[in-house]
């Protein structure tokens, strides 16, 4: 196995993890986004009021998302595992 083939093996990994968190991490981002400015604008400081939408936006949008990240980490490992010759030597 050479230097340049353990580059690129690890720089498919970081792009898979890339690709999988991307969409998890945006859906956060807007909901934490919009609910600050509902808070802003309604005074509103209860740390619950906060927290129970973000995770709620979260976990729907793990709901959602976890069929396509089952199948981008299925085809990521089917072509690792896939070519085990190459990585032989």
């Amino acid at each position: 196995m050479t230097t340049t083939l353990v580059i690129e093996i690890i720089r498919q990994a970081f792009t898979q993890c890339f690709w999988l968190c991307l969409p998890l991490l945006g859906v956060g981002f807007v909901a934490g986004i919009l609910i600050s400015l509902l808070q802003i604008v309604t005074s509103i400081q209860d740390s619950a009021f906060g927290t129970v939408p973000r995770l709620a936006a979260f976990l729907l949008a793990l709901f959602l998302f976890l069929p396509w990240m089952l199948y981008r980490i299925t085809e990521y490992a089917v072509s690792i595992l896939g070519h085990l010759e190459r990585y032989a030597g």
